[in-house]
């Protein structure tokens, strides 16, 4: 936090630093449109959620109008924690005006649409900001009554409830930091990429906890999230110690081999397959479902990961496997079609780029019919 109390120091003092903040376009090794300021920005909204001063209002507006063009240019951005934080922290200012820098989040993307509060817009008070923008000659006016009101025309939210949100929002985004969730502190250390420190965040978060299904989910994702997928294997080890019922043991000994791949410990990976492969048959149409399409994902997988003499016998079990999920993804399928050309399958490689090319097409057609 030392860094990012500098950082907001520097900027309440220099305007013009405030351009480091816009969002700034770069394509990652997927393909896709990232934000490289967005980590800049988080560090920002952190030392401001615990320095909050009425003077900084107009840089929080800067701020959450950069995260609306993220959420909107990004297509993974989705909805995060800082977006909600930057919104929660203009919306204490209770400036109306504000209403459409809320609403650019509130339309950025679909998950912004359906996740970001509507409580943000009317942070001004409901009977404002109703009568702001039924007075304004804003371009975004009746797309945003729509939001806001119902079919009487009367605000969807009520001056108490918005009032229990303000309450509810102060408990999220404490203003001191010894009040804020632990886990909170591992999610924001991994943001900015400091990963020991995000270790050392989450290892206090564990230390005495109860080891329940709750405990043990949280701390093998955060483990993968940070890369330490042979501690997150030995996490999930312990939480399928926890369970009992053929869905949920077939879904998590799949985890368990996801975990051990990552690890590159490749025999455990298949021995935990085979496992789900036991126990997953005694789930009813389990090849309907997506259990079945992960437990064929992880096999290939595998079989393109191990040493050639392990794929081939890994290749094997994922080709029976395959060949009794139907609908199998067009990825997925020439996922397949490698592994088998890798472990010397070349007539099931054929099969399955042939399989592949029928997908394709049954799709397109699907696509030529939808569209008339």
């Amino acid at each position: 936090m030392e860094s990012a109390r500098e950082d907001l120091d520097r900027l309440r003092l220099d305007r013009s630093s405030w351009q480091e903040l816009c969002y700034d376009e770069a394509v990652g090794a997927d393909g896709y449109a990232y934000d490289t300021a967005m980590a800049r920005r988080a560090k920002v909204l952190w030392a401001l959620q615990y320095d909050r001063r009425a003077e900084d209002h107009d840089l929080l507006r800067h701020i959450a109008e950069q995260e609306a063009v993220c959420r909107r240019k990004a297509p993974l951005a989705g909805l995060s924690d800082e977006a909600r934080l930057a919104g929660f922290l203009l919306a204490e200012h209770g400036e109306v005006s504000d209403v459409w820098t809320q609403w650019a989040i509130k339309r950025a993307n679909f998950d912004t649409s359906t996740g970001y509060d509507v409580e943000h817009l009317f942070a001004a008070g409901v009977a404002a900001t109703t009568e702001y923008v039924r007075t304004s000659e804003h371009e975004e006016k009746d797309a945003l009554l729509k939001q806001v009101l119902d079919r009487r025309g009367e605000p969807i939210v009520t001056e108490d409830e918005l009032a229990a949100w303000f309450e509810r929002k102060s408990e999220q985004f404490p203003a001191n930091p010894d009040a804020e969730n632990a886990l909170t502190w591992v999610e924001r250390a991994r943001l900015v990429g400091d990963v020991d420190a995000a270790r050392e965040y989450l290892a206090r978060w564990a230390d005495g906890r109860v080891r329940d299904q709750s405990t043990l989910s949280q701390l093998r994702y955060n483990q993968s999230a940070l890369g330490d997928f042979a501690a997150a294997a030995k996490t999930q080890e312990e939480y399928l110690s926890l369970l009992s019922t053929p869905r949920d043991l077939a879904v998590n000994w799949c985890t368990l081999a996801e975990y051990r791949r990552r690890a590159e410990q490749y025999e455990g990976a298949l021995a935990a397959l085979r496992k789900c492969g036991r126990v997953i048959v005694e789930v009813p149409n389990w090849e309907q479902y997506a259990m079945g399409r992960t437990y064929v994902k992880e096999l290939v997988l595998l079989a393109l990961a191990a040493d050639v003499q392990l794929a081939s016998a890994v290749f094997a079990e994922a080709d029976g496997a395959a060949s009794a999920v139907p609908r199998l993804p067009a990825t997925m399928l020439a996922a397949t079609a490698e592994a088998a050309e890798r472990t010397g399958h070349h007539l099931r490689a054929e099969h399955y780029r042939e399989r592949l090319a029928s997908e394709q097409e049954q799709t397109g057609s699907e696509a030529d019919r939808s569209r008339r």
